[in-house]
């Protein structure tokens, strides 16, 4: 047998033979070649799949790093001019184009309700803290004190909370929230005797909502200068002898830069 072997392998190839293991090689090289970019055909499509999911996901790593630059425009532009500030101008500090944030944001309002999400949130999280402290005028001045701490910081909150817009949703639950929420310590104050009984929860609600629309004007005195002014309204609701003063008064020199502010906010 080993000889026959030998004999047989010693044989010369036949043409055929060769042809067909010529072909049989070229056809695994091919394989070979396909598998090693990815496969056969099927893997040539799935490839070519790939590319094009790759190519949405730059888009949407685009889109969102659009949204993202235009809330961030938002936020300054509305906080140095308030809500009536230009559209444009937000668009090009982001660095886009006026359609890139009308795709984005279709309106002002959408716009506006993206931007002062988190601030709506704290304001809703300080009524929720004011209602939890027991001494009723201490909670009704810290919470007008957390309000005003707001507004002067941000031309673009004080006009959302100065300000009537029923298309803005979030802020008209947050006002909802304002008024329930200094019913409540008005009526723990009265009962505990320390705010005058003769006072309504709307008596309040109208004298503050001026006084905190002309807050950014004091900033031209002092940032907290607020305080002072917050200090000698509220002293005028409550029982009992008056509280000392917080900060010093403002200085006949400089009535004439808090006038000309609170006409700029209040126009």
């Amino acid at each position: 047998m080993a000889q026959h072997t030998d004999q047989q392998a010693d044989r010369p190839k036949t043409p055929g033979a060769t042809r067909r293991r010529t072909r049989a090689t070229a056809s695994a090289a091919t394989t070979k070649g396909a598998s090693a970019h990815g496969g056969s055909g099927a893997g040539a499509t799935g490839t070519a799949t790939g590319t094009g999911a790759a190519a949405a996901l730059g888009l949407r790593r685009d889109a969102q790093r659009n949204r993202e630059l235009l809330l961030a425009a938002a936020r300054e532009v509305f906080a140095e001019q308030g809500l009536a500030a230009p559209l444009d101008l937000i668009a090009r500090r982001a660095g886009v184009g006026n359609a890139t944030l009308y795709r984005r944001f279709p309106t002002r309002d959408a716009l506006i309700e993206e931007v002062f999400a988190e601030a709506l949130a704290g304001l809703a999280a300080a009524a929720e803290e004011v209602l939890a402290i027991e001494d009723g005028w201490t909670a009704l001045t810290r919470y007008f004190e957390r309000v005003f701490a707001l507004v002067a910081a941000d031309r673009g909150i004080n006009d959302l909370v100065t300000m009537s817009n029923p298309d803005i949703q979030a802020l008209a639950g947050t006002i909802e929230r304002n008024t329930r929420t200094v019913a409540t310590l008005v009526t723990r104050a009265q009962e505990q005797g320390t705010l005058r009984t003769d006072v309504t929860p709307i008596d309040l609600l109208v004298v503050m909502g001026p006084i905190c629309r002309a807050v950014p004007a004091f900033s031209t005195v002092h940032p907290d200068a607020w305080r002072r002014y917050l200090a000698i309204v509220l002293d005028s609701f409550r029982s009992g002898p008056p509280r000392p003063l917080p900060g010093p008064p403002t200085a006949q020199e400089e009535l004439g830069g808090i006038f000309t502010g609170v006409w700029e906010t209040t126009r």
